[in-house]
């Protein structure tokens, strides 16, 4: 997860697709932004208007990189206490390298001591899930990329992939927040084929568990794909893409009002609450148009 803005995680390490000509890239992110709500894909992609980070998401990006630090360490030695331990050093090193982060509790240092508190909880949550001695992961924080038949370029990050002595591919992500009620898995779930699908088109190996680690309220989320699942998955992201390309050549980026616009950022700009989106900017150069790597 990253605190930086305008500019995502995909984009800043993404290569050139040489030799072929792209229509364009899409991460798990932007097509959940687009689904979830065209003018917030708009908001986000197109005119790229500043989101200041909220205490929830730099806790999420605290709690992740605190995970991904500790598989740097022996087995004997990724214990709760060790995890704990690297909160605030972790902390420390992202508001160094962002500033801004430093600003976001002001000069109150008991919040800031009662947000580092949460992290903490977070990450002893984490302990009653898995048990970090006992795993050895394949990779950590993965960028991946796959170009499709339709040259559709897919790319993301993947917090944890796990590969049994079989051969055998378990796909993990961690939220900081509680696990979905029902009839909101299948949302959640739709990031998590993403990475398999990609995963599948790169090694040619369906991945055998999806999980889901859920450390709002200490529940994990385990879904085992197939190539049916994964090929449904594919024309769903291409179906997305076409629908973002229509609203690109139409210019109507219409809201979709749902529960998730408690948390928007962009409510007064936008229709559904009696605001105006700003004008669309000038026509750019798509990225794909230049032989690179579109936007994450």
């Amino acid at each position: 997860m990253s605190v930086q803005q305008g500019v995502s995680p995909a984009e800043r390490v993404s290569t050139p697709v040489d030799g072929v000509e792209v229509l364009g890239a899409l991460s798990p992110s932007r097509a959940g932004d687009f689904l979830t709500c065209p003018l917030l894909y708009r908001f986000r992609t197109v005119d790229r208007l500043p989101e200041p980070p909220s205490p929830e998401q730099v806790r999420g990006t605290v709690v992740h990189k605190v995970l991904e630090d500790l598989f740097d360490l022996p087995a004997a030695e990724r214990t709760p206490e060790q995890a704990l331990a690297m909160v605030r050093p972790v902390w420390e090193r992202l508001s160094e390298e962002a500033p801004d982060l430093a600003a976001l509790f002001g000069d109150d240092d008991p919040e800031t001591a009662a947000w580092l508190a949460s992290c903490a909880t977070s990450l002893e949550r984490y302990f009653t899930l898995e048990d970090p001695r006992r795993l050895e992961p394949a990779e950590r924080e993965l960028y991946v990329e796959s170009l499709l038949d339709s040259r559709l370029l897919l790319r993301g990050f993947v917090d944890r992939v796990d590969v049994a002595p079989d051969g055998s591919i378990r796909v993990v992500d961690y939220k900081t927040g509680r696990s979905p009620g029902e009839g909101f898995e299948a949302r959640a779930l739709f990031q998590m084929k993403f990475y398999a699908l990609v995963l599948w088109r790169t090694r040619g190996v369906v991945p055998a568990v999806l999980q889901l680690v859920y450390l709002g309220n200490g529940e994990i989320l385990r879904y085992r794909p197939d190539e049916q699942d994964l090929l449904a998955t594919e024309r769903k992201v291409e179906a997305v893409w076409r629908a973002i390309r229509s609203a690109e050549e139409s210019g109507d980026w219409r809201p979709r009002r749902s529960r998730l616009c408690d948390w928007c950022q962009h409510q007064a700009l936008c229709p559904e609450f009696g605001g105006t989106p700003p004008p669309l900017p000038d026509p750019v150069v798509r990225p794909a148009e230049t032989g690179e790597a579109g936007d994450g």
